[in-house]
């Protein structure tokens, strides 16, 4: 191998241009192509169409093309921390798993064993140099940016990684894709759980977690219907409870605003209820980009879930490595489990998972500290 960046190609369209534009820029290319789970026989993985799509686009750009078999580690290192959580209680997120272990892990130790100095991705991000520091920038798209899933990523990847289409509105992407007649260029974009596929998500996630029905209750603890399993619910969810219209009950929507994982139980209360608004979060060991901490406490934005706007915050340490988080606003279906990723202006500072909420109905919410609020918003 004597090319200095290997791609990843995912057999989708941003992956397939990220790749153009590098060959443009004179770059020497391969492409590489990531199975990370294998078939199961349910027809509904993927991979052989992606990694045929893959290899087209490829051919059409005449880069070597190389396959690489991924699912061990991505079964050690994403998919096992997945079903832990899930019988935690929590909701998980396997995409920030996924780009820490396999894309900017394995996949990374793989193209350096091929003599690759960098990797590229498809990801709506960017990454820059300054003072001698590697930074994780939010994508110029800011509607498909995806620094927020991979916040866990430090200096030693970020300096050997590159994001062309980052600088690229998804419009204009496809628009590429188009012009040259690529073979993913109408390809629809993945969504949802790469190994769940299409199918559907309670009869997956059962295959490998005991689910045992139970009650749904009020918030007084009224039983108002069954669950088919706590582990397929998570806060602020409305599709899916199967409740009809209760007797004595406006006709209003259902919410689930609390998890009863120890006595399996499900709450739900209706419409835009207090029960789902939290003010504090505390975190797990929190990740840096830089490789240390800044100066805490204080002043950023964070997101709580992905797409969502940035919240102004005040951050302070913990002393487990964790930090503790006061919004300024209340935020709503803030969930254990899910990441807490801040921000300052345009740069990725890190994030963590989110372990605790002050919601009334978190179970951990004795442990959510405040941080101290007399700190000054630092100049961007």
């Amino acid at each position: 191998m004597s090319a200095r960046v290997i791609v990843g190609m995912s057999g989708g369209v941003d992956s397939s241009v990220a790749a153009w534009l590098l060959r443009e820029r004179g770059e020497s290319l391969a492409g590489l192509f990531m199975q990370n789970w294998n078939e199961d026989g349910s027809g509904d993985c993927r991979a052989e169409d992606d990694r045929r799509d893959a290899l087209k686009v490829c051919g059409q750009l005449g880069l070597p093309f190389i396959a690489r078999n991924f699912a061990a580690d991505y079964w050690a290192g994403v998919f096992e921390t997945f079903l832990a959580e899930y019988r935690a209680g929590r909701t998980p997120n396997p995409d920030v798993l996924c780009n820490r272990e396999i894309k900017f892990k394995t996949f990374l130790d793989e193209a350096k064993a091929l003599g690759a100095e960098k990797i590229a991705t498809g990801h709506y991000a960017r990454v820059d140099e300054r003072d001698g520091r590697w930074r994780l920038l939010r994508g110029v798209d800011a509607s498909k940016d995806q620094s927020y899933f991979l916040h866990q990523l430090g200096q030693s990847q970020l300096a050997c990684t590159l994001f062309p289409v980052g600088e690229l509105p998804k419009t204009d992407v496809r628009a590429i894709a188009a012009r040259l007649g690529l073979a993913t260029a109408r390809k629809k974009d993945s969504t949802g759980i790469c190994f769940i596929g299409e199918r559907d998500f309670r009869e997956f996630l059962s295959q490998y977690i005991a689910i045992t029905p139970g009650d749904i209750v009020d918030p007084e603890g009224v039983v108002i219907g069954r669950h088919g399993g706590v582990a397929f619910h998570t806060l602020g969810q409305r599709e899916g409870l199967r409740i009809g219209g209760v007797r004595g009950r406006p006709d209003a929507p259902w919410f689930v605003v609390g998890k009863d994982a120890a006595g399996n139980r499900l709450i739900v209360d209706q419409g835009d209820s207090p029960l789902l608004y939290a003010n504090r979060l505390r975190t797990e060991r929190m990740h840096w980009i830089s490789g240390g901490s800044p100066d805490v406490p204080m002043r950023c934005e964070a997101q709580v879930r992905y797409r969502q706007p940035p919240q102004a915050c005040t951050v302070a340490p913990r002393g487990d490595g964790g930090i503790d988080v006061h919004f300024d606003q209340p935020q709503r279906a803030v969930t254990p489990g899910q990441s807490l990723v801040l921000y300052r202006a345009e740069e990725c500072l890190g994030g963590a998972v989110i372990a605790g909420t002050d919601a009334p109905l978190d179970p951990l919410r004795a442990s959510v500290a405040a941080p101290r609020l007399s700190i000054a918003a630092p100049p961007h």
